[in-house]
């Protein structure tokens, strides 16, 4: 395992020191054209939680806890008498329950964000001004492959997922993950529902691994071990994946609907296809990732 970043290998400078997009340059024309083969019969599924909202009232902390849902709303009523309605909403960005795309400015290494940029110099008051979400606005279009850990079942609790459970996972379908592939895991856990309980997670060899089959976006039902896993790199696929590859992640994806899909057709690969919304300067935005069969 690797214990020390140092050891770790690195994407620092290797699409230019100024690079905002990280391993989205591995989805290549030809990647995108993999991805757009997969579509045979139109069928769509949505990798993304059904989020919950809460009153605006409960107070804006409310949503910072684990078991209460990441988004809150106000109604308003417009026009006078009211003609139509709208809301208010405080989204919580980074909280379980709302599936989100992880921008490369979320992890700060050595005082430092992807790739290498200084962290004074990434964000401000005003936001992010180097790797915010919003540059994946245009969309991540791939080909997506599922890999699930726990066939009918879910990991055991606190679980670390390694290499060879990734490679395990791909020979029972009888598929391998490729450069530019948008990698999706099902471990069977819901981080909501199981808050308290020692969540599984990707060590640092698993990690190693997605960089050596060049993984564009990991989206998965479970990413870091909770707690750390003993003896290894805390954090890994954040703090390595995406503060030193650039690994684009999207945290709190959800898999159980795409399994059967994936069974009726007979097949573990699709298009994946995710755009965040065009607002500026965040270290992360919700979003919508779907699989196109």
């Amino acid at each position: 395992m690797d214990h020390n970043a140092a050891d770790f290998p690195t994407n620092w400078g290797r699409w230019g020191g100024s690079d905002q997009l990280g391993t989205i340059n591995l989805i290549t024309a030809e990647a995108r054209a993999r991805g757009a083969s997969q579509v045979r019969t139109g069928v769509s599924v949505s990798l993304a939680r059904k989020t919950p909202t809460a009153p605006l009232m409960g107070g804006p902390m409310a949503g910072l806890r684990a078991d209460t849902t990441g988004v809150q709303t106000i109604m308003s009523f417009t026009g006078a008498p009211p003609l139509a309605m709208a809301e208010l909403m405080l989204i919580t960005t980074h909280h379980p329950e709302v599936t989100h795309l992880d921008a490369l400015s979320h992890m700060v290494v050595d005082g430092q964000v992807y790739p290498g940029i200084p962290r004074s110099e990434s964000s401000g008051p005003a936001g992010v001004t180097h790797g915010a979400a919003d540059v994946f606005a245009d969309g991540i279009v791939t080909r997506g492959v599922l890999l699930d850990l726990a066939p009918g079942g879910k990991l055991p609790d606190g679980h670390a997922v390694t290499a060879g459970d990734l490679e395990a996972a791909e020979t029972r379908v009888g598929v391998e993950v490729t450069s530019g592939d948008a990698l999706v895991v099902r471990a069977g856990w819901d981080r909501v529902p199981d808050h308290g309980r020692a969540l599984p997670g990707m060590t640092s060899g698993a990690v190693r691994w997605m960089h050596e089959r060049g993984i564009a976006v990991y989206a998965g039902d479970i990413g870091d071990a909770s707690p750390p896993l003993p003896g290894d790199f805390p954090g890994a696929l954040h703090r390595l994946g995406l503060g030193r590859l650039g690994l684009v992640l999207v945290d709190g994806a959800r898999s159980e609907e795409l399994v059967p899909v994936c069974e009726e057709h007979g097949r573990y690969t699709f298009l994946f296809a995710a755009a965040v919304p065009r607002i500026l300067g965040t270290t992360g935005l919700p979003v919508n990732p779907l699989a196109v069969f």
